[in-house]
């Protein structure tokens, strides 16, 4: 598990030098969080709100009397002297706004799914690599208090061994026509999954099936599913039609189970301290199968949590990165074991749900030569 330090607990934090400029890039859905949580912020200097869209651009700035508004990203890097970018626009344009930022040498702030394929995704590593910056993405939900809870309990083996993830993210939403509902919405949960298991997300094998009733040309119904370790088992259904909001993760282990309610705020987190056991004795395949079952029932509790905005401790941290020249908890490594698991099930969905084989990111630990990158083999 990838140690965190509390920036709150660090005498950078308490004490800036200075506060470190930023600008905004893109000023649709998630643009206005991020301006209002960086202009609030102790340790940020919001100067620039960057849209092609300037009407929507000048709508955002308009309460923060001194962010300047800008049309272009190239105008607010020749314009602004800005130590981080925070970029919120569609996926299909992180590559190309990401390495502009990169190659500018500024800190990057990206919103998830970090590209838009694997191989985007090496090449913007291989840039921050090169050239010493943070590449970190807002994997917001990995910074509230339910997450970084269940992150404890699972690694402490409260729960014991994780026998099966299952995972809902439904409501009604089509308001992104250039991704389909598993590049949507299935990174937040396959982030979630990959801060909150031992060793992170490594499914070896993925399988996809997806609905398109609407006819609308991409899938806004669907269903992932690959392996966990020890043969566990993980399912995450994503739904862009339902008239029924619902953000719910199941977590079954050996000893406990844990639920999160995303929707509940009186009680996000419920640990069911119950579990099903074989005899102790059973130890060969035919054994466990004609062994009698027990049930064990116990207390059904709900940890107490605090209050904080998650995106606010994202941008917290990204300063602490920079300040620091240390990697998120939300950095690149992550980032690249979502798409390469986004990218398998985008396989299986082209083969009728036959399993496909997730990629290696290892590269990413090498030298990231571009020429590895630029040839990737196709799989």
């Amino acid at each position: 598990m990838k140690s965190f330090i509390d920036p709150f607990h660090t005498p950078a934090h308490r004490l800036p030098a200075r506060k470190l400029s930023i600008a905004v890039v893109g000023a649709g859905y998630w643009g206005p969080n991020l301006a209002r949580n960086l202009q609030a912020s102790p340790v940020w200097d919001l100067v620039a709100i960057c849209d092609v869209n300037s009407e929507r651009a000048r709508a955002l700035g308009t309460p923060f009397a001194d962010v300047a508004v800008v049309e272009s990203l190239d105008e607010l890097l020749d314009t602004f002297e800005v130590d981080a970018v925070a970029i919120a626009t569609p996926a299909h344009a992180h590559y190309g706004t990401v390495m502009t930022a990169l190659r500018a040498g500024k800190h990057v702030l990206v919103e998830e799914p970090m590209a838009d394929s694997l191989k985007h995704g090496l090449e913007m590593v291989a840039e921050a690599k090169a050239n010493g910056l943070v590449l970190m993405v807002d994997h917001t939900h990995c910074y509230s208090p339910a997450v970084l809870k269940m992150q404890e309990l699972v690694q402490a083996g409260s729960l014991g061994e994780i026998l099966f993830v299952d995972s809902t993210r439904i409501n009604l939403s089509l308001e992104r026509p250039e991704v389909d509902v598993f590049w949507d919405v299935a990174p937040h949960d396959l982030a979630i999954l990959d801060f909150v298991l031992p060793g992170g997300l490594n499914p070896t094998e993925v399988s996809a099936f997806g609905g398109d009733p609407l006819g609308i040309g991409r899938n806004c119904v669907g269903h992932l599913n690959f392996r966990l370790r020890n043969d566990g088992t993980a399912h995450l259904h994503v739904n862009l039609l339902s008239p029924t909001k619902i953000r719910q993760m199941v977590i079954g282990g050996s000893l406990r189970t844990l639920v999160w309610d995303d929707l509940n705020p009186k009680q996000r987190l419920s640990v069911f301290d119950r579990s099903v056991s074989l005899d102790p004795s059973s130890k060969s395949a035919n054994e466990k199968r004609t062994s009698a079952t027990a049930y064990r029932t116990g207390d059904i509790w709900s940890p107490a949590l605090p209050e904080r905005e998650p995106l606010g401790q994202v941008i917290e941290e990204l300063e602490f990165c920079i300040r620091n020249k240390r990697e998120s908890r939300t950095g690149w490594d992550s980032a690249l074991r979502i798409l390469a698991v986004l990218e398998a099930g985008a396989r299986s969905l082209s083969r009728d749900g036959q399993t496909s084989v997730v990629a290696s990111t290892e590269l990413a630990d090498s030298a990231l030569a571009g020429a590895e990158i630029r040839n990737m083999r196709a799989l």
